[in-house]
């Protein structure tokens, strides 16, 4: 799930008796859910790129489509990654 949250409290104790899920560990969806039985959850339907800046190709993409975005950074990335892709960086 992408996002922050606010949460209660109560969700420490659900999490203590989450059983471990994917990847052996114990994941705050699954408590989410367990939350969602006796309290309201709410959220926002995000729409657009989502990156996953848990590993580290998706946060290099972020970063590099978020400099991009930087009128005052933009011409001279894409210069220096042109740079590198003609120094066959493999880019």
């Amino acid at each position: 799930i992408l996002g922050r949250y606010i949460i209660t409290p109560e969700i420490f104790k659900i999490l203590k008796g989450t059983r471990k899920g994917f990847g052996g560990e114990v994941q705050l969806t699954d408590a989410l859910n367990t939350l969602s039985k006796s309290q309201k959850i709410m959220a926002y339907d995000f729409e657009g790129r989502r990156y996953d800046v848990g590993s580290k190709k998706g946060l290099f993409e972020a970063n590099v489509e978020y400099a991009l975005r930087e009128e005052k950074y933009a011409e001279e990335l894409k210069e220096f990654l042109k740079e590198l892709h003609d120094k066959n960086y493999n880019i």
